[in-house]
């Protein structure tokens, strides 16, 4: 497994180390030992998700204002684009975003530390979207911000208005947004 940091503090790319041949591959999708040894801390994940979304689908940017989740994210089937959103006031990067692509080819992980609003958009005919959490969904502390919020300006790599959940289409703008001190 490798960790990389990106622009964001805290949030992580990890590449797992794939073991492929003729008949397919193995890896290991989680070590809580070895994810320690590479980033000083152990998660401690409490609930997976699993979800199906088709193309065009866009879930996002969801996050919770109290019991903030932790999100250890992958891509089992298709491909996605996924971001994370600074909502930490006392970040330099506050407001900021970055976007990954993760897919069931490159078996690329995001970790996504509480504190940071997240989504993604279904690149593929499909895509199944795997993420463990570090603490358990709470929909009374739900927050939800407009995925195209100027003000953020996430350049999601579509050309399509995507699909969207009720709850998503009334996303709150990211400066009425309740965010993290």
């Amino acid at each position: 497994m490798q960790v990389t940091q990106i622009s964001l503090p805290g949030v992580l790319l990890v590449d797992p180390r794939v073991f492929g041949d003729t008949r397919g591959f193995f890896f290991e999708s989680f070590n809580a030992k070895r994810f320690s040894e590479l980033t000083g801390f152990i998660p401690p994940f409490v609930q997976d998700n699993h979800s199906r979304s088709a193309k065009g689908v866009l879930r996002g940017l969801h996050y919770q204002i109290r019991q903030a989740q932790g999100k250890l994210v992958r891509v089992c089937a298709g491909e996605v684009f996924d971001v994370a959103v600074d909502l930490r006031r006392s970040s330099p990067t506050f407001g900021k975003w970055e976007g990954v692509v993760l897919s069931a080819d490159n078996k690329r992980q995001l970790w996504i530390p509480p504190g940071f609003a997240h989504g993604f958009v279904v690149l593929s005919e499909s895509a199944e979207f795997l993420y463990k959490t570090t603490d358990y969904w709470a929909p009374e502390h739900e927050r939800c911000i407009r995925w195209d919020d100027p003000d953020i300006g996430i350049q999601w790599p579509i050309n399509f208005a995507p699909a969207l959940s009720a709850k998503d289409a009334q996303g709150t703008a990211f400066a009425a947004a309740e965010t993290f001190a």
